[in-house]
């Protein structure tokens, strides 16, 4: 076996895991310490004093990996999740790698690096004790944080064995033995939230709740449409408000990932006497081409284009002919949408000599560091940043506009820290949004009721006539276009000036929702059950490269069987279905709703079978995919974003409501075993429960919906 220095390995697990942790090496083995501590990298420290801790470096928004990824160096260090405590670290990407959460690419990026990091561990702390007790290593096992010789039956301590092992030679990272499934002890059981009872309590975790020091509090009015800047402004007004020290204007510093947007920043000595002040600006704003930024011009232009396409598309699919009686055309349309977060954005800022530091709930401190680089040319090194758990993240805070303007206000007032807080309205006026897209979808079914013919024509909006924003183009790797060599897909993008973000499920949580419908649609044109219909193109198609159809097949029959597919139901009530893959999961649901006379829609039922791999941490696993689908039918059921004139009309729950615990019916969660590599469980659940609502709401009505929300239609029926 070859072995290797501390240095080294750090550089090698670099290598051998697409990029992990140290370009500079731990000081550990230079100090006094290196007597006391085993640190072979940072993410695991055991003392002689009997403490072991172990390092969770992703932002916790909520999806429970601050607990599973410490996991995974647990399962494989051998010790038990009593003996060992959890903490976050400040930002640095050269010592921890990639310190994102999004995409539901943590657990995957992490899942194999992260036992081979407690693997190696672990081998040299059985190392250390044969080293004590002369014998050899096959003669060692651990567990409990324990080492015990196996024909002896002598033990010790990890703690006792720090100091020794910390003089060892790290073993090359792809040298290192990992537990086989079958001999799991905590990875996939339940494992309650490490900050569970401290969330409970109320304790000061996450963005909003930072204090610190002779702080000020901030409020920041931008342009209420999206372009605009300050022509002028009360400031001298507003500075004799009752705790207003400042008041200034800040110039608009555009970036893709979140910068400045022009408008007025106010310092006070409480964020209501901010707020307060906030209130209280007149400004005269310079906006241009606000009135073409309009959802009711969308709509006429999404038409126009509809009924007379220019883009060819790609596919070779045969035009529906009009009154083709194997034949359906449909336009499906669903809206702009904002993340609506629990914790409206936040961000405490510090700027002193030069350098920043941040208190924030960001999901993506990265790319905070490189947008102050981009407009205040800092380097990595002044730049700080503390992350905080966040109340909700879905996407929104992968941008990081909040920081920047915290940044900006925190120049002004050099060396003192300054909270800037949003109030729930700005929180949905100044987002980024969801796109709005439109789909005109074709299908042709040939005498056995197979799909001949299939077209989608895409209508998005996007920053220019060639450039769909986020989640506004559409791939044909998805169901069934994938299994179509005959599919044609063709797109259109409407210009527009609204900041697109990465929404829950970016692209899949609306083209699910078209396509999965659509699909339905053509099952009862065809006459055939709807999962059965599904079927025929899986188990035709299940050798298909870059889709599973044994693992969606897999996910579909667990879903029916679970949700007792078929069953009789009262009148008004039916059962849907619709599956998806996105973010390498698969998943299919079955949704059970119940619309009355007067057409009240409740969704009784909502059961998932999921397809991701191995499970980390049951108890998580299942909160994301029960979270997510409910998070779905909220927007499918109340929610869409308004535009008159280029400003936002929503501005609170009252126009913009959420669901609510009397509205949440049964939600039942059925993971599929498989050897798949192990991926996220945030995003994949989403998209397909918004269309397995719609089909199920067709089923129990005859009433098609096909634009979104559904709260918009008269689905009463006699």
């Amino acid at each position: 076996m070859k072995a290797t220095n501390r240095r080294d390995f750090f550089k090698l697990t670099v290598l051998a895991t697409g990029g992990f942790m140290l370009k500079a090496q731990t000081k550990a083995a230079d100090t006094k310490k290196a007597t006391e501590s085993f640190i072979p990298h940072p993410f695991i420290e055991i003392t002689s004093d009997g403490k072991i801790t172990l390092t969770s470096h992703i932002p916790e928004i909520g999806q429970g990996i601050k607990t599973s990824l410490p996991m995974l160096i647990a399962e494989e260090l051998e010790v038990d999740w009593e003996q060992v405590n959890i903490i976050s670290q400040v930002v640095n990407e050269d010592i921890f790698g990639r310190q994102t959460a999004g995409g539901s690419q943590s657990t995957a990026m992490n899942y194999q690096r992260l036992r081979q990091l407690g693997a190696a561990t672990k081998q040299m702390l059985i190392q250390a004790a044969a080293n004590k007790w002369s014998v050899p290593t096959s003669e060692c096992t651990a567990t409990a944080g324990t080492i015990i010789h196996t024909t002896s039956k002598k033990s010790i301590t990890y703690a006792e064995l720090a100091a020794d092992a910390s003089s060892l030679a790290a073993p090359h990272p792809k040298s290192v033995i990992l537990k086989d499934a079958k001999d799991f002890k905590l990875l996939g059981t339940r494992i309650s939230g490490v900050d569970n009872d401290k969330v409970v309590k109320g304790d000061p975790l996450f963005g909003i709740d930072q204090v610190q020091p002779s702080m000020k509090y901030a409020a920041f009015l931008r342009c209420p449409s999206f372009t605009g800047e300050v022509k002028s402004a009360n400031l001298d007004e507003i500075k004799k408000m009752p705790g207003v020290s400042h008041a200034f204007i800040l110039k608009s510093a555009p970036l893709p990932t979140g910068g400045v947007f022009g408008g007025v920043a106010v310092i006070a000595d409480s964020t209501w006497n901010a707020w307060k002040a906030k209130d209280a600006l007149k400004v005269e704003w310079d906006q241009q081409d606000t009135a073409e930024h309009d959802s009711d011009q969308y709509e006429k232009i999404a038409q126009e284009a509809i009924d007379n396409p220019k883009d060819k598309g790609t596919g070779t699919s045969k035009q529906t002919k009009q009154g083709d009686a194997n034949s359906i055309e449909s336009i499906y349309h669903y809206p702009l949408l904002a993340h609506n977060t629990m914790e409206p954005q936040n961000c405490t800022a510090l700027y002193e000599a030069g350098k920043f530091e941040f208190w924030a709930p960001t999901q993506s401190p990265g790319r905070a560091i490189s947008a102050l680089n981009e407009i205040y040319k800092t380097k990595p090194e002044q730049v700080r940043v503390n992350v905080t758990r966040s109340g909700g993240g879905f996407g929104r805070r992968i941008n990081s506009d909040f920081m920047m303007e915290a940044a900006a206000i925190a120049r002004e007032i050099e060396g003192t820290p300054v909270k800037l807080t949003w109030t729930r309205e700005q929180d949905i006026q100044q987002d980024y949004y969801r796109n709005a897209c439109w789909h005109h979808l074709q299908g042709t079914l040939d005498p056995a009721g197979n799909i001949s013919s299939f077209s989608d024509h895409v209508v998005a909006l996007g920053t220019n006539h060639k450039s769909a924003g986020i989640g506004g183009k559409l791939s044909k790797k998805v169901f069934p276009l994938v299994f179509l060599p005959q599919a044609k897909i063709s797109h259109t993008v409407i210009p527009t000036n609204i900041p697109f973000g990465w929404w829950r499920a970016p692209g899949s949580n609306g083209h699910a929702f078209a396509l999965q419908c659509f699909t339905d649609e053509l099952a009862h044109k065809a006459d055939k059950d709807p999962v059965a219909f599904r079927k025929e193109i899986l188990n035709s198609n299940a050798k298909v490269r870059g889709y599973d159809a044994k693992r969606m097949l897999g996910a579909l029959e667990a879903a029916t069987k679970k949700a007792g597919w078929g069953k009789t139901l009262p009148k008004g009530s039916a059962q849907g279905v619709a599956f998806y893959y996105s973010h390498r999961g698969y998943v299919a649901v079955v949704a059970e709703v119940t619309v009355t006379n007067d057409g009240k829609v409740k969704v009784d039922k909502l059961t998932a079978a999921v397809n991701v791999g191995p499970i980390v941490n049951l108890s998580g696993a299942e909160n994301q995919v029960q979270g997510s689908m409910l998070d779905g039918l909220s927007a499918a059921l109340y929610q869409k974003i308004e535009l008159v004139d280029g400003v936002v009309k929503n501005s609170n729950f009252d126009d913009y409501p959420a669901l609510r615990m009397p509205d949440v019916g049964e939600v039942e969660v059925v993971f599929v075993e498989s050897k798949a590599a192990p991926t996220g469980l945030g995003e994949p659940a989403l998209p397909p429960a918004i269309p397995a609502v719609c089909n199920a709401i067709f089923s129990a009505t005859g009433k098609r919906v096909r634009t979104l929300p559904i709260s918009d239609h008269d689905l009463s029926w006699t």
